[in-house]
């Protein structure tokens, strides 16, 4: 009987920590990505204006890694109910929701992206490659010690700017899209770390996708509008930013041609740029009921008026549409807010 009471008890402890957050709180609190939050802002502007009731949802830019360690640390009203990404969610950062009680997460991808590398108008760099990138700011190429000072030291028929790049932390999606998208396909390239990459992953994943550190890359935090302006304040240095902040910023910088490729809308819907990449947000059901803006938050987002092709965050904050088929998906996880299958994550 003493067990029977106590597994009731428990129960009931359970069964109250979700109302609880309604006592707290009802504003949505989302926390993640600073390439997302642009079109994050406008979208919590948008149903604070339509529905006082909801109020305006609060926008955190975390980047994603620090935002998916934030969302997935528990359930109550001291965690974020959404997640903005600029990256797909991690099976370890599922595990640790899951060790956490964060049981269920809808997954809906709300757009494309790219992993831009842009710099001043008047810079001679104009056209890189990959194998160009990795080499000028891996911080070991290869496994040896980066000692290039120039961009021809890299490649003899670049200019001889020094290297210095303004880039996103650890804490960031672009920076994991930068590694995974740029930097791994020409580190994977050579004979000797594809073999690496059977024999010990986490060695290959540190050589293709660590970043030097002794002054060739700046770290530049989740404020991308704070590179924009290091890049006019320093002419020949590059920045690493989404797509949306240089097409925002075109009158004071170009983009980076990568493998003859230049950044654009269509060059990245159709995934023929290298840096192309999906965006996200994730929402945490056992939420929903405690927080009415996150219905709202996901149907605002998917509306066609919103992320189509030709949506207001297309027309607003360069948001580029994803295809008919994938915003089809999001359009239909935003309605029956579908849990995400955590053994397909990487």
């Amino acid at each position: 009987m003493t067990k029977i009471i106590m597994t009731l008890a428990a129960t009931a402890a359970v069964a109250i920590s979700i109302p609880s957050i309604a006592e707290a709180r009802t504003q949505m609190r989302a926390v993640g990505s600073s390439t997302v939050y642009p079109f994050a802002k406008i979208v919590s502007e948008r149903i604070g204006r339509a529905n006082a009731k909801l109020g305006t949802p609060i926008i955190e830019s975390t980047g994603t890694g620090a935002g998916m360690k934030l969302f997935c640390a528990g359930v109550g009203e001291r965690f974020p109910d959404v997640e903005n990404a600029s990256r797909r969610m991690k099976a370890s950062e599922a595990k640790l929701c899951v060790s956490n009680g964060v049981a269920q997460v809808t997954e809906i991808q709300i757009g494309l992206d790219g992993v831009t590398f842009a710099t001043a108008n008047g810079t001679s760099l104009s056209n890189v490659s990959q194998r160009d990138i990795y080499l000028a700011i891996a911080k070991t190429p290869f496994g040896r010690p980066n000692t290039a000072k120039t961009w021809r030291d890299v490649n003899s028929k670049l200019p001889a700017l020094p290297i210095r790049v303004y880039g996103p932390p650890t804490t960031s999606g672009t920076r994991d899209a930068m590694g995974e998208l740029i930097m791994t396909p020409p580190c994977e390239a050579n004979p000797s770390m594809a073999a690496m990459k059977k024999a010990d992953e986490p060695r290959f994943k540190a050589i293709c996708t660590g970043v030097r550190s002794d002054g060739a890359y700046i770290e530049a935090g989740e404020n991308d509008n704070l590179i924009v302006q290091k890049l006019e304040a320093n002419p020949g240095t590059i920045g690493v930013f989404g797509f949306s902040y240089l097409e925002e910023n075109a009158t004071r910088l170009k983009g980076l041609s990568i493998n003859g490729v230049a950044p654009t809308y269509q060059s990245i819907s159709s995934f023929q740029y290298p840096g192309a990449r999906p965006l996200y947000i994730y929402l945490k059901n056992a939420h929903v009921n405690a927080i009415p803006a996150m219905r709202a938050y996901a149907a605002e987002f998917t509306k066609e008026s919103a992320f189509g092709p030709n949506g207001y965050l297309r027309s607003t904050a360069g948001m580029i549409a994803a295809p008919n088929d994938v915003r089809a998906r999001s359009q239909n996880a935003a309605r029956t807010l579908a849990p995400l299958d955590f053994k397909s994550l990487k």
